[in-house]
Parts: structure tokens; C-alpha cells; sequence
């Protein structure tokens, strides 16, 4: 097998001979959200599973990451100490991936011993190669405190959205990325005081200099290999010219910077973070080098698309500068995953955390695994919904997969004494042969999909297998062989074939059932099983070298009594769920109109200066109504509008991008300025302007008529 496995430095390719797979670190300042499950964890754990029944040398790595801003921040809000707060939460979080099956080799943690001495290892490897920067520059300091603050301990009113608490670095109300020096009245979130700046000195990483290493391992060698969404997010970041990055802090809760003059500081959190990786590798096995140095490692890391740049671009560098490492050889991330329409907002309290999952439908893993990859934001965000979760259960899990492997069970028991019955090969006919194809054809397309990291595509053939098999089972009715056997109408060469009829089709049935446990290992752990334990067969035979054949199980082998693999997700339980989520909201709301002071409520914007009935006549207001909307490339505010205005069609390009999806707003009413001049933004000409209204939340609302009139009447 091949895969564009790189050593740090090299281009050559090669085979590999073992598999380093890692998921993201996730903060241990809160619990997983389903989204986090969606984005690495089960990519991730389907990916291994498949991997490990192929024999293969894999390590699955991961662990908590527990320094950082919002590791402190949390610790404020709870009134204790931040290992108190990664304590709590690394429990919650690891018993959450241990419910769901996520099955790391190690779950470590960035607080352990071994981690920092890895991380300062690697610092001051840098450090004495000399590629580091030493630079000074001005930072705000909280003088009641008496610290530097990173962006993420100032808050302040956002400049996009009037937000009074938004922080440093975003708007968590709007998503707009921040710096400090765009806030409106910078606090600190500490002491809620006014700031100061002052000088501090921090070590940064050229990332510039390592520009023509990237452009020739990404932008030449990675076009066609990467998913889109990564190769396309990397190539503009590059392409927008890359800029040195610190990678010390201001902070006392980190890893200490170990190097001279540096008291007080500690490692970027983005620095030290992906070296995790390589600590957790080391705590898991004294052999960690030859899964991190050797060439005939494949590097695989999964992630969600929020950290493309520091996985793709920040950490190889970084691998590159120290040398000796091998280099990641996909970066298979995903996009984000809303819940019921709306953008995860842990702030909000609007997610489906995992550990409540687990706690709401015990036993039920399997379900949320299914739904996730079955709706897997694989190539673009993607909307979890409790109506959608109940609907894939009940149509998909239960009527056609459980159905199929429980009417085959019941029939075994039936027709056949409960045991596998005799393949009489002389009379099998045509669509004996054609399962028996399928099932070998169905094998050959989910290995390639899950070699591809075409997780939802796998695991849609994984059912579309069970599908065959139903109606395999309701074109060949075996039942109704039986009850002309019954009826004793039949002679006893009649008798005798019906029966060799019964016992193909029940053990050709019976073989298919095994094959959907292994192929459905990867994805659906607890039923795969579950079948082996119905089959009464040692879980051995998941091994994917079983995987299209059809001899699996032993004629005269006893299976044990039906059970149900799923159960029907009620109605009741689902409005429930969805009456947990909008509490959840509310809460969050209430206790945050609670805390926040009455003097950071946005005022209203100042009336401007007066003008004459002269001055407004020459604005020429008209209606027109959208036909056509795209994203503007690289600019994250703006979409191209096509207006029909009655008289003609204009373009229009309008910054609320951050507002509205392009595809939500076809057929939607507007009132334009059509006299307005043109003018040229990213090489578009844009001829008028939509009107807008914020409303109290910051969100823009379309300012249009009342009922619809026609494209191109005057607003007076």
C-alpha cells in the first residue's frame, strides 16, 4: 500500500509500515459537545477500528489539553484553581470517549510531567538552533492584578456588533475576529478595570522562513491528496504571505518557558498543544521514536477546521525547524456541525453535550454514532437535528439493518432448528450468486471509502448491504416454502427440495448477518457485538480478512434466542431533548443579563447631523428583490447580490455575510439605494446598497415593504 508519508525535510515517498493516528486535544474547560464528536473523535475512532482489524501496526493518540486562557477564565468563573478546573473536566471528557467508544491507545494530559519536559525539549531545541526571535513589544496590563493579559482576558465592546462582552481576539455574538487594540473601552477579565499598556519581550517563530518548504509540501505536493476544505484554507493562508508568530505568553499557568530571562512566561498553548502528540506517544510506549521518526510511519491527524492552519501549516513548520519528524500525510478535517439550524455556542449553553447523552439514552452509543457519520460534515457544515436523529434510527438503523438481522434470527429458529443450516451448492440459483457478489463488492467499495476518509459514504454501503438482504429475503420467502411443507401438499421429492430451498437462502442469510458485523465494526462497535454474541461466534471474526466471505459460520451451529439490536426513538423522548436545549438557552440567557453590568448595555447610535428635504430627495430608493447570492473568495464579510430591480439587473456586493447564508436569501425583498456610486471592492464592481436594521441582539435584519410590490417602485 502507499501513502505520502514525508520525512521533516525530505520529499521522498515511500511505504509505511505503521499508522500514528491523533484527534485533537480538546480543552479541558468544559464538556464534549456531538459536535466535537462529529468533527475528529468518530472520524478518528472509525478510521482506527478499520485499521486495527486489518492487522495493521496503529496508535491512536490523544489526550486533555489543559493550559491556556480558557482553562483560567473558566477557573475565575468557578472560583478555584485551574488544575482543579482540568481535573474536573478531563474526567468528564474522558468518561464521555470512553461511553462512546472512542477507543484511544492513551488519553493523556498537557499537565504531566513527561509533557512539559517534551515541550521544553522541543522549545529549547529551537531555541538553540537559534531560530527564534527575540522581540519586544507592547502589551495591555491589568495594574490592579498586576499581570500582562492575553487577548482572551480583555473584554470589551465589539466594534461589529456593539456586543459589551466580547473578547479579545472574537465576538463569540457576531464571530468576528478580534484584536484588543478593535475594542471599544478595553477591561480586564479580571479585575473588570481599565488598562495599561506596558513592554514585555517574547520569543517568536519565523514562520515567514518557512514559506518555500510549505508552498512545495502543500500547495505542489498536496492538491490532489488533501480534502478540499483543508488544501484550500492552507494555499490562502500561504498565499496571503505568512508573518512571525509568538510563541511565549504572559501567564503563570503553562508550560514555563525555559530559557533565560523568561520568568513569568510560558509556551503559546498552540506550541505546546501538537507536541502532546508526541508526549502521550512517549507515555504510551518506549518505542515512541519509531512511530514519530521513522519514514515508514504514516502521520495521520484528525481535526475540525478551526485548527487547519495550526495542524497543517504551524506544527510542520515547527517538525521541519527541529528535524528528524515525520510530517503529517493527511489532515482529513471536517466542517462544523450546527444543531437545529443555529452555530454551537457552548457560551449560549446551545449544544447536545455527550456525557447528558449518554446519561438520556443509556445503552443507545451506537445511535448517536450512526446519526453523526450518516450526517457527517465531511465536505461542508452540516445540521444535527433531534427530529433527523429519530428519523435515521427508526427508518434506517431499526427498520432495515436490526429488521434484517432479527427476521433472519427468527427464521433460523423457525425453519431450521435454530442452527446454521446446508449450503446445497447445486441448486443455488441466481440471486444466490448475485448476493454473494454483493456482499463481496460491498466489502471492496467501504475499505475504499474508509481508506479515502469517505466515512459517510462507507457507512451508507454498510447499509445499503442490509438492504439487499431484505430484499433478498422478502423475493426468495422462505416462509412460504414452510407452510406448503405444512399443508402436506407436497411430495416427499417436493418436501425435500423446498427444504434445500429454506437452507440456502436462511444460511446464505445467516453469512451476510456476519458480514454486516464486521463491516459495520468500524462504525457501530457495541452491535457489532452484539451480532457475534447472537451468532455465538468469538469477536476474532471481525477481523476484516473475513469481510465477502461466505463461509464464516459453521453448518450445524447453534445461534441463540432473537434479540432486538435497536429500539424506536418515541416521539415523547425527542420533544423532550428538544425542550432540554431551548431550557438550556434560556438559562444561559437569564444568568447572563444577570452578570452583566447595566452600564455595558449597547446604547443606541447618536442621531447624525440634520439635513434638508433637498438633501434626502437625491437618494433613490427602490425595491428590488434578490435573485442570486455567492460568497465574495477571501472576504469573509461580504456577498455578491444579484438584485432585478424591474428596469434592470444590478450586482451589489453587502457585508452580511457574517448575517446570512447566501442560499437563505434568494427571493428575498430589498430596498436599494440605486443612485449611489459605484465603487470596486475585491476587483467586483458593486452598483447600489441594501438597507439594514440591528436589532437588539446585533443581528441585521432586511429593511423591506411591508407586502411584496413590484421590482423598481419608489420608496418615498
Amino acid at each position: 500500500m502507499r501513502a505520502n508519508v514525508y520525512l521533516a525535510g525530505s520529499n521522498k515517498r515511500m511505504n509505511y509500515n505503521r499508522i500514528l493516528v491523533t484527534a485533537a486535544l480538546p480543552y479541558a474547560n468544559g464538556p464534549v459537545h456531538i459536535g466535537h464528536l462529529a468533527g475528529c473523535y468518530l472520524p478518528a475512532d472509525i478510521y482506527v477500528r478499520y485499521q486495527r482489524s486489518q492487522k495493521r501496526d496503529v496508535r491512536f493518540i490523544c489526550g486533555s489539553d489543559e493550559h491556556g486562557v480558557p482553562i483560567t477564565i473558566r477557573a475565575m468563573k468557578e472560583g478555584c484553581t485551574p488544575q482543579q478546573v482540568v481535573d474536573k473536566y478531563n474526567k468528564i471528557i474522558r468518561d464521555s470517549f470512553e461511553g462512546m467508544g472512542i477507543s484511544f491507545d492513551i488519553y493523556s494530559r498537557t499537565s504531566n510531567a513527561v509533557h512539559h519536559a517534551t515541550a521544553q525539549d522541543f522549545f529549547k531545541t529551537l531555541y538553540d538552533k537559534g531560530i527564534f526571535q527575540a522581540r519586544e513589544t507592547e502589551q495591555y496590563f491589568d495594574e490592579e492584578k498586576k499581570v500582562f493579559l492575553a487577548d482572551r482576558y480583555i473584554i470589551g465592546t465589539c466594534p461589529v456588533c456593539q456586543n459589551p462582552n466580547a473578547y479579545g481576539d472574537q465576538c463569540e455574538k457576531c464571530g468576528s475576529t478580534l484584536s484588543p487594540e478593535q475594542l471599544i473601552n478595553p477591561r480586564s477579565a479580571l479585575s473588570n478595570g481599565a488598562l495599561v499598556k506596558k513592554p514585555t519581550t517574547h520569543w517568536y517563530f519565523p514562520l515567514n522562513e518557512f514559506e518555500p518548504f510549505l508552498k512545495e509540501w502543500i500547495v505542489e505536493g498536496k492538491k490532489n491528496e488533501w480534502k478540499a476544505n483543508v488544501y484550500g484554507q492552507c494555499k490562502s493562508w500561504i498565499d496571503a504571505g505568512l508573518q512571525p508568530r509568538a510563541m511565549t505568553r504572559d501567564s503563570n499557568w503553562g508550560v514555563p518557558v525555559p530559557v533565560p530571562g523568561a520568568d513569568g512566561k510560558v509556551l503559546y498553548v498552540w506550541f505546546d498543544a501538537p507536541i502532546g502528540y508526541i508526549s502521550a506517544t512517549k507515555e504510551l510506549t518506549p518505542e515512541w521514536e519509531t512511530y514519530w521518526k521513522s519514514e515508514d510511519t504514516k502521520l495521520v491527524h484528525f481535526i475540525g477546521k478551526d485548527n487547519i492552519v495550526f495542524h497543517c501549516i504551524i506544527f510542520p513548520s515547527m517538525l521541519k525547524a527541529h528535524g528528524g519528524f515525520v510530517l503529517p500525510e493527511n489532515v482529513p478535517a471536517n466542517e462544523f456541525l450546527n444543531i437545529e439550524g443555529e452555530k454551537v455556542s457552548t457560551s449560549r449553553n446551545w449544544a447536545v453535550w455527550v456525557d447528558e447523552y449518554l446519561k438520556d439514552f443509556p445503552e443507545q452509543q451506537d445511535i448517536l454514532r450512526y446519526v453523526l457519520c450518516a450526517n457527517a460534515p465531511e465536505t461542508k457544515d452540516n445540521d444535527f437535528t433531534w427530529k433527523d436523529f429519530q428519523t435515521r434510527n427508526n427508518s434506517e438503523l431499526v427498520d432495515k439493518f436490526g429488521n434484517y438481522v432479527n427476521r433472519v434470527l427468527v427464521l433460523t429458529h423457525k425453519l431450521c432448528g435454530g442452527k446454521v443450516p446446508k449450503w446445497h451448492a447445486a441448486i443455488a440459483d441466481d440471486a444466490d450468486k448475485q448476493l454473494v457478489a454483493e456482499i463481496a463488492a460491498s466489502k471492496a467499495r467501504i475499505e475504499q471509502s474508509i481508506e479515502s476518509y469517505k466515512f459517510r459514504d462507507a457507512l451508507s454501503e454498510v447499509i445499503d448491504l442490509a438492504r439487499k438482504g431484505n430484499v433478498y429475503l422478502q423475493d426468495k420467502a422462505p416462509w412460504k416454502e414452510a407452510s406448503a411443507i405444512e399443508k402436506g401438499a407436497l411430495s416427499d421429492d417436493e418436501k425435500i427440495a423446498a427444504q434445500q430451498r429454506i437452507d440456502n437462502c436462511l444460511h446464505l442469510a445467516l453469512q451476510l448477518t456476519a458480514n454486516l458485523a464486521i463491516v459495520s465494526n468500524p462504525f457501530l462497535p457495541f452491535t457489532a457485538k452484539k451480532i457475534c454474541y447472537l451468532l455465538k461466534v468469538v469477536e476474532r471474526m471481525l477481523d476484516w480478512e473475513n469481510a465477502g466471505k461466505i463461509n464464516l459460520l459453521n453448518v450445524g451451529y447453534p445461534m441463540r434466542a432473537p434479540e432486538l439490536l435497536f429500539r424506536k426513538i418515541e416521539d415523547a423522548e425527542i420533544d423532550a431533548q428538544i425542550a432540554k436545549l431551548k431550557a438550556g438557552l434560556v438559562a444561559s440567557a437569564q444568568v447572563q443579563a444577570q452578570t452583566a453590568a447595566p452600564e455595558e448595555e449597547a446604547p443606541l447610535e447618536e442621531l447624525k447631523a440634520e439635513i434638508s428635504i433637498d438633501d434626502f430627495s437625491k437618494i433613490d430608493l427602490r425595491t428590488g428583490t434578490i435573485v442570486q447570492a455567492a460568497a465574495v473568495p477571501k472576504a469573509d464579510k461580504l456577498l455578491q447580490l444579484e438584485i432585478d430591480l424591474g428596469f434592470e439587473k444590478r450586482t451589489v456586493l453587502s457585508g452580511i455575510a457574517m448575517h446570512f447564508k447566501p442560499e437563505d436569501i434568494i427571493g428575498q425583498q430589498v430596498v436599494v439605494v440605486a443612485n449611489l456610486a459605484p465603487r470596486k471592492m475585491r476587483g467586483i464592481e458593486s452598483k447600489g446598497m441594501i438597507l439594514m436594521a440591528e436589532n437588539a441582539e446585533g443581528k441585521l435584519e432586511f429593511v423591506s415593504p411591508l407586502n411584496a410590490v413590484n421590482n423598481g417602485a419608489t420608496v418615498k
